[in-house]
């Protein structure tokens, strides 16, 4: 206890006023335990930062939990260390033993927002029993819908500078030379994931492992489909919308 009282003493009065700030917003908001579904590139990531601070939820990635699980050197951290040592895929049991220790954070304690997490419907199970010991339930699931057709003209027209790190787009945001950084004139690279080739498998996984899970949270009348295809700032309005349902 002295140690976290030492470090306060440290923080900046304005950084106190404005997290108290905060978690007394918080305390009006209500309770939202959600998942986000969708392919690589349908813009998850872009909204669900946005998601998180409007509901003060905590985001709980699974492959950053299990990484910081194993770093920690918790007893499911050390389990599931020894199925990646090992070549194996870490159980499903593990990884929603994980999420429920996850849930007991100070920051989950508005609700948290699951990204890449079911993949699978046996997995999405796991997760409904597990919530249902706890006394709770997922209350809606976020599905980022869009044409495979878009998601490629979006993805594999990204280029990058690889040293500073500015991205293009062929068709958004072209370079003015086109292969060559604007400031530098260097060479544009393609990141391997965001080829046509790569897409493909990618994006075929994604239909085989997800679509019976979309189908399974539909059965349960919580699932709502975002027209993901569209600007950004119109699916922050959609997503608000369905949330203040």
């Amino acid at each position: 206890m002295a140690d976290s009282a030492v470090a306060l003493e440290d923080v900046a009065s304005v950084d106190i006023m404005t997290e108290l700030l905060r978690r007394f917003k918080c305390s009006s908001k209500p309770d939202k335990r959600l998942i986000l579904i969708g392919p690589p590139g349908s813009g998850k990531g872009t909204q669900s930062p946005m998601i998180k601070d409007d509901y003060c939820l905590c985001h709980l990635a699974t492959g950053d939990m299990l990484r910081a699980a194993v770093a920690a050197k918790t007893p499911l951290g050390i389990k599931a260390k020894e199925a990646m040592d090992k070549g194996e895929l870490v159980s499903d049991d593990l990884v929603v033993g994980i999420i429920d220790e996850a849930m007991k954070k100070t920051s989950c304690q508005k609700g948290f927002i699951l990204d890449g997490f079911p993949r699978t419907v046996v997995q999405a199970q796991k997760l409904d029993e597990m919530l249902e010991k706890q006394g709770t339930k997922i209350d809606k699931v976020l599905n980022f819908a869009i044409d495979d057709s878009i998601l490629e003209e979006r993805i594999t027209g990204r280029w990058i500078h690889p040293s500073s790190g500015r991205t293009y787009h062929t068709k958004f945001a072209p370079p003015k030379v086109p292969g060559l950084d604007d400031v530098t004139g260097e060479p544009l690279i393609q990141r391997k994931d965001d080829t046509p080739a790569v897409l493909k498998s990618r994006l075929e996984a994604f239909h085989r492992q997800t679509e019976p899970v979309i189908d399974y949270y539909g059965s349960k009348g919580i699932l709502a489909n975002l027209p993901a295809e569209k600007p950004p700032k119109e699916v922050t309005s959609e997503v608000q919308k369905v949330l203040s349902s």
